[in-house]
């Protein structure tokens, strides 16, 4: 009970824990299964969502990396399973239906094969002694054999790679041992064994499945002066290039002292990770490309507006769209119309012209897309609205509180009805806006 104590708060730093993607059949004789919809979700003392049993193989580390808590040169409890004990764990915490399946990454001990070994056996008295069916989430190590990390695979629902940080130059600095070549070769390993799996899957009937839940990463936000463009553009890239289900994304929690890292007593930028969250959502179902979000000139996401609106409001030349006539991909653009509402409205007006009124019954948050939309060639009726207004209807309830402009306007009979442009960033109350940071160091290509 010690050792869990310390290895499951040593691996609440990793978000990288979902839900599952793939469905394993329990077998006779064997206990748990996974099924395609996902596993139940619990919430630690921190806030953060848990799905699964989320612990370190081992803290301790050979490598110095300086944001980790678990770095060799921070004194720190330290502790380690063996495979054995992993295993006996899973599984009592899953007849007492605490769990639903694992989460397992590690330390480094002595070198990356090693280690890779270690969670090998582990996975491997799991699924052949104890006939585990349940799901599976496993860290491959950067560096370690291309040979052990496919044995790995096929043990696994899903294999993740952490990036950690998003250029070359913050790893020479704050991990030293790392590089990005041995974190995207075993990206682009997991991507091509996943691609052959799928053709032996295929021929042969009983083929063992790789990976079926697919790949994940994760980024920490904050450690560095990485900027929100360069996060976001890498995003893309890995998504494009390696395929990866997910990448998640982790506000910095400063644990230990380092002159190249925010101070012990800065917040973590959760506001900022959020942000990130919402334009990764564009980016995988809504069509948008990274540079279309973030360019040069405005390098972070503003805080007051998420990213769909920030968009749709420096673009007002595209707007109105007209509801019935618009096509599918720019419903999707519009802020408060979302995937589905989107779906519901093509299929609607096969049947007939919508009305603002149909739209609120489709699901559609008039609140924010009546200023962006048109019914039958007109705008709402009685529709006339200042910046502020306009300003204030697309913010969410948080957001609002941090807005300091103007709360009321002046009433005027001569109102023009189209809307008036926002304010910049830069006029916008400096407490409300995160520092413009310098990124520095190369941004990985991918």
């Amino acid at each position: 009970m010690e050792k869990l104590e310390i290895l499951t708060e040593s691996a609440k730093y990793d978000v990288a824990c979902t839900s599952s993607g793939s469905s394993r059949s329990g077998q006779p004789g064997g206990m748990g299964n996974t099924v395609s919809m996902g596993i139940c979700h619990s919430f630690a003392s921190d806030g953060r969502c848990i799905s699964l049993l989320k612990v370190l193989m081992t803290n301790g580390c050979v490598y110095d990396c300086a944001y980790c808590v678990n770095r060799k040169s921070n004194p720190t409890r330290r502790a380690a399973f063996t495979p054995q004990e992993i295993a006996d764990i899973t599984m009592q915490f899953y007849r007492r239906n605490y769990i639903e399946g694992l989460f397992l990454s590690s330390g480094i001990m002595r070198n990356p094969d090693y280690t890779t070994e270690q969670l090998i056996a582990a996975l491997e008295l799991l699924r052949n002694d104890y006939k585990f069916g349940g799901y599976i989430h496993v860290k491959a190590i950067p560096g370690a054999d291309d040979a052990l990390l496919s044995r790995l695979g096929l043990l696994a629902d899903r294999m993740s790679v952490n990036i950690e940080l998003p250029s070359q130059g913050s790893l020479e600095k704050l991990a030293p041992d790392k590089s990005k070549q041995s974190i995207l070769q075993p990206m682009g390993l997991i991507k091509e064994r996943i691609n052959e799996n799928r053709y032996d899957v295929v021929k042969y009937n009983h083929a063992p499945r790789f990976a079926p839940a697919g790949q994940s990463t994760q980024m920490i936000v904050g450690a560095t002066p990485d900027t929100d463009q360069r996060i976001i553009t890498l995003t893309e890239g890995l998504y494009k290039k390696y395929g990866l289900k997910r990448v998640f994304f982790s506000a910095y929690t400063p644990v230990v002292e380092h002159s190249l890292l925010p101070a012990l007593d800065t917040k973590p930028p959760l506001l900022r990770e959020h942000r990130l969250y919402q334009a990764d959502w564009l980016l995988r179902f809504y069509g948008f490309q990274a540079s279309e979000l973030l360019d040069e000139k405005a390098p972070n996401f503003n805080p007051l507006l998420d990213p769909k609106c920030s968009w749709a409001v420096n673009h007002r030349e595209q707007f109105p769209v007209e509801i019935n006539r618009a096509p599918y991909e720019m419903l999707l653009r519009v802020p408060g119309i979302g995937v589905r509402s989107a779906q519901r409205i093509v299929k609607a007006r096969r049947a007939g012209s919508l009305d603002f009124q149909a739209l609120k019954k489709l699901g559609v948050v008039l609140k924010r897309a009546q200023f962006f939309i048109t019914c039958r060639g007109r705008m709402l009726e009685g529709l006339k609205v200042g910046e502020h207004t306009l300003l204030r209807s697309l913010m969410s309830g948080p957001e609002l509180a941090q807005f300091q402009g103007p709360q009321v306007e002046q009433l005027s009979l001569f109102d023009d009805a189209e809307l008036s442009p926002l304010p910049a960033a830069a006029a916008l109350p400096a407490a409300a806006l995160e520092t413009a940071i310098t990124a520095e160091g190369a941004a990985f290509d991918v």
